[in-house]
């Protein structure tokens, strides 16, 4: 399996259509399997399933700098990543729920490996592919993508997810959750929400995954021009309580001078609500094994 000159990214995969969308990798056995979740900033992770490396919704740039939000819009970073791009360890695949410069931002855009595989929306994929990521592949809503290296398969479903209310979803980026699952034996099961509001079509969720392991929540009420577009704590409060996860993993609620409802919010409707045993924060930097 080829490498990149700079050693840290994996490359020679390949995309095959059938039932199912499927990135194989060439790959020896992958070590022991390992669950964990290894809170980057924002919507930005590093998630370890099954000998697999995902990192999701890759921002990395620094306090006081902005990214797009499309239409002449832009937003500030208050904090900085845990990490660099430069110190991340190889990486498998990127998950990214939208295109939004909050999740993959300009940093990502220059840096990150263009022949690392992408899985996203058909519309994220388009955009990626003209900004030279060749491998990306867009999933619609329960279609799967299959990751598979060194004997061990990785499954990634589309979940529902809307990103505005009512007819401005309609000029927002097409956005996904995802649930992620081995093929090849028990194991865990993450869901990933992106940045959605809570609405009917998530009630769909827990009805195909009864039982989910974890569960990753974009909050922090974002707003644009005035309009409510992530879910804030009261919504958040009611998608735990609607997929039910064993595990509720917060994220996307500082980082950025759009957000408008705290992480402390969030927790004191959790407590209120009976929810808050099974919330688990994390700090930049900081790892949830599962």
């Amino acid at each position: 399996m080829g490498v990149s000159t700079d050693g840290r990214w994996r490359a020679g995969y390949r995309v095959t259509v059938g039932p199912l969308i499927e990135l194989t990798a060439t790959d020896p056995a992958p070590g022991p399997t390992a669950y964990s979740v290894f809170f980057i900033g924002n919507a930005t992770m590093l998630v370890r399933y099954a000998g697999f490396t995902i990192l999701t919704d890759p921002t990395f740039v620094h306090r006081h700098e902005k990214v797009s939000l499309g239409y002449g819009m832009s937003t500030t970073r208050l904090t900085d990543p845990a990490l660099d791009i430069a110190d991340l360890p190889p990486v498998d695949l990127v998950l990214l729920s939208h295109f939004h410069g909050d999740h993959f931002d300009q940093v990502a855009q220059r840096d990150l490996d263009r022949s690392l595989p992408v899985v996203t929306t058909p519309q994220a994929r388009d955009q990626l592919v003209e900004l030279g990521f060749s491998q990306a592949v867009g999933i619609r809503t329960w279609e799967s993508a299959t990751v598979a290296k060194g004997g061990r398969r990785l499954r990634i479903t589309a979940c529902p997810g809307r990103h505005g209310p009512g007819v401005t979803d309609l000029v927002l980026p097409d956005v996904m959750g995802s649930v992620l699952e081995a093929e090849d034996g028990p194991a865990p099961r993450v869901y990933i929400s992106g940045d959605t509001l809570v609405y009917e079509d998530l009630a769909e969720i827990p009805r195909r995954y009864p039982e989910l392991d974890v569960g990753v929540f974009h909050l922090g009420g974002t707003r644009v021009l005035g309009i409510l577009v992530t879910m804030d704590a009261a919504q958040g409060v009611e998608a735990v309580r609607m997929i039910n996860p064993r595990t509720a993993i917060p994220v996307h609620y500082d980082d950025y001078d759009v957000f408008t409802s705290t992480l402390q919010e969030f927790l004191d409707a959790a407590e209120a609500a009976g929810l808050s045993a099974r919330v688990r924060p994390l700090q930049r930097g900081e790892a949830h094994t599962f």
